[in-house]
């Protein structure tokens, strides 16, 4: 089965991806624990459906779903496949009497701990150690992970990330992509402004755009995305469903930004449920569909935990969907007038 793909090539290396990218938080047991069985079953059924985009991350249940990617990977010409890691933080095993990490988040992983490094020193270990797990001579695409306040808390400890990322990791990330160990970087973030910071003062060439290009939230069209389109940056989504809401419908105790969604998301999310159902659609495959109608948009990478969510996700990347369900949207004021529909 093929997977419609969108070409990019910033640096004179060309990178395929195909629309529906294969986000892997899941695999590092992320929220519950699965089998390498499950895992295994997971990688082959995207593979089966076309899907030839993996993105991973030192994080990802540390370090657990680059090895079990890297795994499956391995079974595959390495020209078949783009393959995107993360760089920012490194693992270190942990010490007698000491507690691991994600304890609550990331379940059944191995014993290690975090510590954030974005300098040029660090990037190059973080790349040696996911080459390692991974077990490949090479990864297309790095991304500079979590460079946000999501992640570090306040704009203080933000700003100094950045400054220490620009002055060290930045110029790692310039280098390998000038010698040809990746073929592009960027920065993979929950938030967009950070992306428009790094674009304005740096050559990237990719942005991992996590939930924030959605349609829940379009904010990312005010400036960051037609910086982006203007000069040819190209642009990942991951997180299309807001962790959740916009897959399970506006239930109680459904999930956006990695909590329980607050009534005002739920309010919305209902009101974008009875357009859809008005024009026949299911709502996990309008979310799919909005980003990728952005002509900066490569790839939109949800991270399934299941084989049946892989193979929804593959149905939401095949289906038509009606003009008439995006002009509703906007006249009831759910998506942005200037969105690309």
């Amino acid at each position: 089965m093929r997977l419609t793909t969108r070409d990019f090539d910033r640096t004179g290396r060309p990178l395929r991806f195909t629309e529906l990218g294969f986000g892997s938080s899941p695999l590092g047991n992320l929220y519950r624990a699965i089998s390498d069985e499950e895992a295994q079953a997971l990688l082959e059924r995207a593979w089966a459906g076309g899907i030839r985009y993996f993105d991973t991350a030192p994080l990802y249940g540390y370090g657990l779903a680059e090895e079990r990617l890297g795994r499956f990977l391995a079974g595959h010409p390495r020209a078949d496949y783009v393959l995107s890691t993360k760089v920012g933080r490194l693992l270190r095993p942990v010490e007698p009497g000491e507690a691991r990490d994600g304890l609550g988040k990331f379940f059944e992983v191995p014993e290690r701990k975090e510590r954030f490094d974005y300098g040029y020193d660090g990037v190059m270990r973080s790349l040696e150690a996911s080459l390692d797990r991974l077990g490949l001579d090479r990864v297309d695409v790095l991304y500079a992970h979590d460079l946000d306040l999501f992640t570090h808390g306040s704009q203080e400890a933000l700003d100094a990330r950045l400054a220490e990322f620009m002055a060290g990791g930045y110029r790692a990330l310039v280098e390998l992509r000038d010698q040809g160990v990746i073929s592009a970087f960027g920065a993979g973030v929950n938030e967009w402004q950070p992306c428009q910071w790094l674009a304005e003062r740096g050559e990237f060439d990719l942005f991992l755009l996590a939930g924030r290009y959605t349609l829940l939230e379009q904010e990312a069209l005010e400036t960051f995305l037609p910086l982006a389109e203007e000069r040819g940056i190209g642009i990942v989504i991951g997180g299309p469903y807001n962790s959740g809401v916009l897959a399970t419908g506006p239930k109680p105790g459904s999930f956006y930004d990695y909590r329980l969604a607050p009534q005002v998301v739920l309010d919305r999310v209902a009101q974008i449920h009875t357009i859809c159902e008005r024009w026949g659609v299911r709502m996990f495959e309008a979310a799919f569909q909005f980003p990728l109608r952005h002509p900066a948009v490569l790839s939109v990478i949800p991270g399934p935990q299941s084989v049946g969510e892989v193979m929804e996700n593959r149905i939401a990347a095949d289906a038509e969907l009606p003009p008439g369900l995006w002009e509703d949207l906007k006249v009831a004021g759910l998506l942005r007038p200037d969105a690309p529909v």
